[in-house]
């Protein structure tokens, strides 16, 4: 029992102690409302310093709602808030506890404003607080926040994360930060392994620094070094420049042969001039679009879906042409051109009517949105890199069809000798019928490409019909091999010409080309055997 009156002292001094850290932590927290609801910017940026020491939980949450302009206070209590804007009216919560407060008028609370030093700050101060983040991303991301805000006051602190990173990616932005605060001051032998030490990088920041060095720098040698820096950096720039506009080639090719290598089959095997191809590939662009609005709430796969359904859609409507008009002109090329060309038209009509003259847009699956990030100078977008991923399939698969079955063997016997193939009993019009069917169903699936990369509407095959057609020609008709090559050649010399012809030009430039290399080589890079070579 005589112990009880320590024990007691104890009790009361450890409670006293806590309800004064409680207290000085209200104060420190009230201080800093105080600081952040003044009209004194430098009194504001105090407050950041102060939120950036305190232990408080939702000191980041506040820091990020100030970035963003979220950050209010309420005009009745001075109560900070963190406010989003719904309609006329904001959500509001409580800053410091997360608590829901409801919405609330405009005129009921005030924003929090800031200037762009201060934003600076606030940025610095959130890329420390996740520099020890246990994700990789998260710290990654915070050093390439502070490149373009080099802090000398934290050279330590990334001297330390240097010393436990494991990391290698975060190590090398790591020691190019470092690299850039020795850039901005310092002895000339430091500066100089920091020249060295940033050269090649293909960082803009980087870039900026070394060309402010390069004009404003005192020391000679300092200049000299930062100038080869440079000269290394655009060197690196103009390759990802070729590489970028060769990815784009590339893509555009893929388009073009998706486009064309169905008028190649037709044009080889039948010596049909299809008009209205460009169409088929309008309807399987359609059928995408009325396939993700059958399946809004799966869109990521609609588009999976929308392949087989867009390549039965125009190859039964391809299937129809020839049975109805096609096969009874025959040997006629101007007239399969006008019909063709009429038919076109046809289908053109009966998709405004049905869908309206307007464009319509199909969305993206989230899994081929975004871009592959090679550096911060290239990056290849994921739609356009699946497209010539399905292009090579489609034409492995389209070879293997030609090459490996019945069907295909019956379309290369019609396609070298017509009159041989019927006399040891090939059906050749139904092989007729197959292949237009075929072309036109692989017209369809080019129509679903195309619907990832721009809008849907009636004219849509009008953009690639002379295209397809001059792909065919130059490739050698018939010949899948050439129509792959030449659609990848004119896509990339497209894209090769356009940055200094521009865009109208650099067709011009291709179809004259064309033209003179027709009138050396009539039957295309890979001239066709059999019949067609004949004829």
């Amino acid at each position: 029992m005589r112990h009880w009156p320590k024990i007691l002292i104890l009790l009361l001094s450890l409670l006293f102690t806590q309800t004064d850290v409680a207290i000085a932590g209200d104060d420190s927290l009230h201080q800093i409302q105080v600081l952040l609801i003044s009209n004194n910017f430098v009194e504001k940026t105090q407050a950041v310093s102060l939120l950036a020491l305190h232990s408080h939980p939702r000191t980041e949450e506040i820091l990020k709602a100030f970035l963003e302009g979220e950050l209010y206070y309420r005009k009745s209590d001075k109560l900070l808030l963190i406010a989003k804007k719904q309609g006329r009216q904001y959500s509001i919560s409580d800053a410091l506890t997360g608590d829901e407060l409801g919405v609330v008028k405009k005129r009921e609370i005030k924003k929090i404003r800031s200037n762009n030093a201060l934003r600076k700050k606030i940025r610095i101060v959130l890329a420390r607080k996740e520099l020890n983040s246990v994700d990789p991303t998260v710290r990654y991301q915070a050093v390439n926040a502070m490149l373009g805000n080099p802090d000398v006051g934290i050279t330590s602190q990334l001297q330390d994360r240097l010393k436990l990173e494991r990391d290698q990616k975060v190590r090398n932005i790591l020691e190019l930060a470092l690299a850039i605060t020795r850039l901005e001051g310092g002895e000339k032998e430091d500066r100089l392994s920091a020249v060295a030490a940033v050269s090649g990088s293909l960082e803009p920041v980087i870039r900026s620094k070394l060309e402010s060095i390069v004009v404003d720098d005192p020391i000679e040698e300092v200049r000299v070094a930062a100038k080869e820096s440079l000269n290394k950096i655009s060197a690196k720039l103009q390759f990802y420049s070729f590489l970028e506009t060769l990815f784009f080639g590339l893509s555009l090719g893929s388009v073009l042969v998706l486009a064309a290598i169905g008028l190649a089959i037709t044009f080889g095997v039948m010596g049909v001039i299809n008009m209205a191809h460009g169409e088929l590939i309008m309807l399987g662009a359609y059928t995408t679009y009325v396939i993700q609005k059958a399946m809004p709430e799966f869109i990521g796969v609609s588009i999976l879906f929308a392949i087989p359904a867009a390549f039965i859609v125009s190859g039964l409507v391809g299937i129809l042409i020839e049975q109805t008009v096609i096969r009874h002109l025959y040997g006629r090329a101007l007239e399969t051109l006008l019909a063709t060309f009429g038919i076109s038209l046809i289908l053109q009509q009966a998709v405004r009517s049905i869908f309206s003259p307007l464009n319509r847009s199909v969305v993206t699956p989230d899994w081929m949105s975004g871009s592959l990030e090679i550096n911060s100078v290239l990056s290849l977008t994921y739609n356009r890199l699946y497209i010539i991923f399905f292009c090579l399939l489609v034409f492995v698969i389209l070879f293997l069809i030609l090459k490996r079955t019945s069907l295909g063997l019956q379309v290369r016997a019609v396609t070298q000798n017509r009159a041989m193939a019927r006399a040891m009993g090939v059906r050749s019009s139904w092989v007729d019928a197959m292949t237009f069917g075929l072309g036109s169903g692989i017209a369809g699936v080019a129509g679903v490409a195309l619907s990832q990369l721009t809008n849907v509407g009636p004219n849509l095959g009008q953009a690639y019909i002379v295209d397809s057609f001059m792909v065919v020609v130059f490739g050698g008709v018939g010949n899948l091999a050439g129509t792959l090559i030449s659609g990848f050649s004119l896509g990339i010399a497209n894209q090769f010409l356009e940055p200094w012809v521009g865009a109208v030009l650099a067709k011009i430039f291709i179809l004259i080309f064309i033209i003179l290399f027709i009138q050396k080589r009539p039957r295309g890079l890979f001239p066709q055997k059999g019949r067609s070579a004949e004829g």
